[in-house]
């Protein structure tokens, strides 16, 4: 007999296998029992008939209790119908742990239950295929990275500086010195591009952001590259390979995971290289002929003004060359126009907002400097990344996907919470 998983099952069609499950839900008709079965690869439907196991089994299988533990023999069988195409008909099933009093069963629950029972409702199908949505996306990002000779470098978590101010980070002792949590590693991945050519990190990030908006989280994970040579254009043209990459390989190998989150994949499909680009001034000027008459130039975009942009093209939207009060420091100046920097936003479709944000940085040691005065920022903590204009400076660009805004927008998902296995938000530290 064979041993296997339910992902695997259509290998052996016909015969006979046995599969370590959970008893995901079930029900019966009569002189049949139906059992949602799982097994972390996926679900399938175990067909238990009276007349074929006998009085026992069947009892056995009847009287399961939701989330019990077992091993599932019978033999696999194809079926159009299913999901995965595979049903199994039963011949026995040995109980390993029978659960009793599973707290989230099949009826509707509240938020706040579910995310206080957030260990459990992994288990479920919609969070399960969240999950390996997210898997896929992160494979890919390694495929991609690694094909276009990519380095993967991991920048430190703690650190004695912000690349984007302080007010936002968690601030923690290191010993006798102030640290803090990362909000990026991207000073850290600037240094590794001067020796590496083209890097990437990906890893968790933190901000101290006492927002409760369904995109934000307090800790999320980042995938930051930074190329030599590069300048902002090259980046874009990066950007947009990569999304469109990584949207492509969950269409082609999540078929199962998006059709239990009901996804309509026909707006995914579209998720081809270019996308769009505007400019900051004339997203202003859209703005307006949208009836945001409030928002002037110099003002940031929020969610409602990024939505509204987005709904005017059906792929990834660029926003690019805001002005450079709102930006960060180390962000190169537009050669044509110094009151902007050469910086672009990603905005998803759909209302899922800024996924990447990136720019070309500054490699002149005498500009960098007049910008960290400019944003009152202590020399000496930053002397090693100013140092590396010194030596041999490089146009050089990068930028940063929030990794869980883009399973939000690839999944369909309501709220980012859904999308990393254990959230931290504004008022939730459990589980």
């Amino acid at each position: 007999m064979n041993k296997t998983t339910i992902s695997t099952v259509g290998q052996f069609v016909g015969q006979e296998v046995k599969i370590g499950a959970w008893l995901a839900n079930k029900r019966s008709s009569g002189k049949i029992a139906f059992l949602q079965l799982r097994d972390g690869t996926g679900f399938i439907q175990g067909v238990v008939v009276k007349a074929e196991v006998g009085e026992d089994i069947f009892l056995k299988a009847k009287n399961l209790t939701q989330e019990s533990s077992l091993y599932v023999t019978g033999i696999v069988r194809e079926d159009e119908r299913a999901p995965s195409g595979f049903e199994l008909t039963v011949t026995n099933v040995d109980v390993i742990h029978e659960a009793v009093d599973y707290p989230i069963t099949p009826k509707e629950h509240g938020t706040e239950f579910l995310m206080d029972h957030r260990h459990l409702w992994l288990r479920s199908k919609k969070q399960h295929a969240n999950m390996k949505v997210r898997n896929e996306i992160i494979r890919a990002t390694y495929e991609f990275f690694n094909k276009e000779g990519f380095v993967k470098v991991d920048p430190p978590i703690l650190t004695g500086s912000a690349p984007e101010g302080t007010t936002e980070l968690f601030a923690t002792k290191y010993f006798d010195e102030d640290a803090y949590l990362s909000q990026s590693g991207q000073l850290y991945m600037e240094a590794a591009a001067m020796a590496l050519g083209k890097v990437f990190s990906f890893g968790p990030t933190f901000r101290a952001e006492k927002s409760k908006t369904r995109r934000h989280l307090i800790e999320f994970w980042m995938i930051e590259p930074e190329m030599a040579f590069y300048e902002f254009e090259d980046s874009l043209k990066v950007q947009e390979e990569y999304v469109a990459h990584v949207v492509q390989s969950v269409l082609k190998n999540c078929k199962i995971e998006l059709n239990a989150l009901g996804r309509d994949t026909s707006k995914l499909e579209n998720i081809v290289a270019p996308f769009p680009r505007i400019t900051y001034d004339d997203a202003i000027k859209l703005l307006h002929e949208k009836g945001f008459d409030d928002i002037k130039w110099g003002d940031d975009f929020g969610a409602p003004h990024e939505t509204a942009i987005a709904e005017t093209y059906d792929k990834p939207v660029f926003i690019t060359h805001y002005p450079t009060s709102l930006k960060p420091f180390y962000m190169q100046p537009d050669p044509n126009n110094d009151k902007v920097v050469l910086c672009a936003d990603m905005i998803a479709p759909e209302g899922y907002g800024e996924i990447i944000g990136g720019s070309e940085r500054i490699h002149d040691y005498d500009l960098l400097a007049e910008r960290m005065k400019e944003h009152d920022l202590d020399p000496a903590a930053y002397q090693w990344y100013a140092e590396l204009r010194k030596y041999g400076s490089v146009p050089h660009s990068g930028f940063g996907l929030g990794l869980e805004r883009t399973v939000a927008w690839i999944c369909g998902a309501e709220h980012v919470r859904e999308t990393i296995p254990f959230p931290r938000l504004l008022n939730r530290l459990y589980p």
